[in-house]
């Protein structure tokens, strides 16, 4: 086939929010984070997280350590009622 007719492989779909890639994102730290986000949410970042939530991203953080680099951590529940969910908690690779 000639070049022009061999078609384009599409690009993967970027991930922004608020103008802000993903990867700059999960390079963010958790107050940074919350600039962006409306007031209800800044204000539970700065009066402090819930042994819920500290309890939570512990063990997104350790499934995500466990994890063979590549590949997928494996799955564990993330649901709270209340909670947002940040970059940290959708990002698997």
């Amino acid at each position: 086939m000639p070049e022009e007719e061999v078609k384009k492989r599409r690009p993967f779909k970027k991930y922004f929010y608020r103008g802000v890639d993903l990867d700059q994102l999960l390079d963010m730290s958790t107050e940074q984070i919350g600039e962006l986000m409306p007031a209800r949410i800044r204000r539970r970042i700065k009066r402090g997280l819930r042994r819920k939530h500290v309890a939570l991203l512990k063990r997104l953080r350790k499934s995500k350590k466990e994890c063979p680099f590549g590949e997928k951590p494996a799955v564990c529940c993330v649901y709270l009622g209340e909670r947002r969910r940040l970059s940290k908690h959708i990002c698997g690779t």
